[in-house]
């Protein structure tokens, strides 16, 4: 298997059993899915419904494979999904907390681009 057809089926791994967890005390009000496209490399865990009389629509995690690197765009989780990926055996190389400014990231373990 190729690195990106494994970095793909690990981030669909990782974010499915995310929002199985998530599910453990479902709110019936909110839904919580993946949206992966493969085409463009986009993975996103999405909340959307109504809470309180308050819109709920947002995503929890989006990550995208770009120029053979995982691209954390954004990620509302307690451990963060690099964290997950690292144990997983990505290399901090491959990993981008695009979330940071790029001015940032040279300062983190992870790749700056």
């Amino acid at each position: 298997m190729d690195k990106l057809t494994g970095y793909r089926e690990l981030i669909r791994k990782i974010l499915t059993d995310y929002i199985a967890l998530d599910q453990r005390h479902p709110d019936p009000e909110v839904d919580s899915y993946l949206i992966a496209d493969e085409q463009t490399d986009d993975y996103i865990w999405m909340n959307l419904g109504w809470k309180a009389g308050e819109r709920i629509s947002g995503s929890t995690i989006h990550v995208r494979i770009r120029n053979g690197k995982i691209r954390i765009e954004e990620d509302w989780t307690e451990e963060g999904i690099a964290t997950e990926l690292l144990a997983a055996g990505v290399p901090h190389e491959d990993i981008v907390l695009a979330f940071q400014p790029p001015e940032m990231r040279q300062y983190t373990e992870f790749a700056a681009a």
